[in-house]
């Protein structure tokens, strides 16, 4: 280059590329990304470190769900023994469907006889046992079903479109009750 090209103002529009001016100041990125950030850095902080991490379910009085399992767990087993019997026969699976759930019955009437002693149980146990007494009703109707010879799946109840076996399931879990679960799949479901 020589010093004349050097010294030269460069025009606009002949050859040389026009340049925005640089925008300083306050523009709504530079107001609501920082806010953005803090408010998620905020949030994973009280999630992870000071947040309640209890189950919604667990209830305090831990000897009600060690009796509940002591109730369940051979019941659990009785009903995987029935299982072993499946059937291609609609009445068979009927009546094992009915006689399993007639022992989920007599046991859910053995876990309901003892209350929790702590209030939230007090609250939410009758819920539980509810969704239980719904979703043997359910079993009994697909019993009616499968005699009247419709060998369809069964269905379920949902309760605010949550399966109630997902609920029952849950409860069960946060309890330390696992042999209180309903059971699935298999003819029995």
């Amino acid at each position: 280059m020589t010093r004349d090209e050097i010294d030269t103002p460069v025009q606009p529009g002949i050859g040389a590329e026009e340049h925005e001016p640089r925008v300083t100041g306050i523009t709504p990125f530079r107001v609501l990304f920082p806010i953005g950030l803090a408010l998620f850095v905020t949030f994973w902080t009280w999630a992870l470190f000071f947040a309640d991490k209890t189950a919604v379910n667990k209830i305090d009085d831990e000897s009600w769900g060690a009796r509940a399992e002591q109730i369940c767990e051979p019941v659990r087993l009785e009903v995987r023994l029935l299982d072993l019997q499946r059937s291609a026969d609609l009445d068979v699976r009927a009546d094992l469907v009915v006689q399993s759930t007639d022992m989920m019955s007599r046991m859910l009437d053995e876990v309901e006889a003892v209350r929790p002693s702590d209030a939230k149980g007090q609250a939410i146990v009758p819920d539980w046992i509810a969704d239980y007494r719904t979703l043997l009703d359910d079993r009994y109707a697909y019993a009616d079903r499968l005699r009247q010879g419709i060998d369809g799946p069964f269905t379920e109840t949902a309760v605010r479109n949550v399966p109630i076996t997902e609920r029952i399931e849950t409860f069960a879990a946060d309890n330390g009750m696992p042999s209180c679960r309903p059971p699935r799949n298999g003819v029995l479901n």
